[in-house]
């Protein structure tokens, strides 16, 4: 049995229930489609909205893999920090994230050298809090990513490269999580001795506007003189020859 059949089950027979309590009170037919169509259109959209959140894990893992696993690729800057940012936003909306996801942000950090962040995102890893096996009382996002985790698992032809990421994530999360957390805990001690600091964030300085002179009132503009006058004082010689 598929996970999740048995929620969706539930729900239709409910949905039941609610038309036969309708079709008791003496409702018509009409208002009752309606009133049912209504309910299944703002369940379907909850439903989908549900389902995107879990699905943007998925690709925050698919995007961190691709970065983490194919070190023989130059990846710019700001391509490591748009990813980093689609993962720390999934924490805003899953108050208990699953452990891969902590690792997959310390690692990108330090892929960019910053190892404040990495210590910051690793060091949780080695709470026990933190651990799966003590994850008891998930939250209804947390819960949603299982189910559809082990789906994924089950039935691998659903998303193989979703699985595939989530695998070579979990195989470095075993590898390196313990190793990478001491080396960039060892730079922090280092810049914190030698006190080093972050640099200051560039303040954009604005160029001063060029000041013009106020202009002269119509009457204390002379208007210029003739173009024979200029000739004349340009070529004199030239003029008393012609004469």
């Amino acid at each position: 049995m598929i996970p999740g059949s048995g929620k969706l089950a539930t729900k239709a027979i409910a949905m039941v229930v609610i038309v036969a309590m309708l079709n008791a009170v003496g409702l018509s037919s009409v208002i009752m489609v309606l009133v049912t169509g209504v309910v299944f259109v703002v369940w379907f959209c909850a439903r989908r909205a549900q389902a995107r959140e879990v699905e943007r894990i998925f690709e925050f893992y698919i995007a961190a893999d691709a970065i983490l696993r194919e070190e023989e690729r130059r990846w710019y800057g700001f391509e490591i920090t748009e990813v980093i940012e689609h993962g720390e936003s999934l924490l805003e909306i899953m108050p208990d994230p699953p452990p891969l996801n902590y690792y997959a942000l310390g690692a990108l950090y330090q892929r960019l050298g910053n190892h404040h962040a990495t210590v910051e995102y690793l060091s949780r890893l080695a709470e026990e809090s933190c651990a799966e096996t003590h994850r008891t009382t998930p939250s209804p996002q947390l819960r949603r990513y299982v189910t559809m985790l082990r789906r994924i698992e089950y039935h691998p032809s659903i998303a193989p490269q979703t699985l595939a990421a989530i695998r070579n994530l979990e195989r470095a999360r075993q590898r390196h999580a313990s190793r990478m957390l001491v080396e960039s805990r060892g730079v922090v001690d280092a810049e914190e001795r030698l006190g080093i600091r972050p640099e200051p964030s560039v303040v954009e300085v604005k160029e001063p506007e060029v000041m013009f002179a106020p202009s002269l009132p119509l009457s204390a503009i002379s208007a210029p003189p003739p173009i024979s006058t200029v000739l004349h004082d340009i070529y004199p010689d030239e003029t008393r020859a012609s004469n």
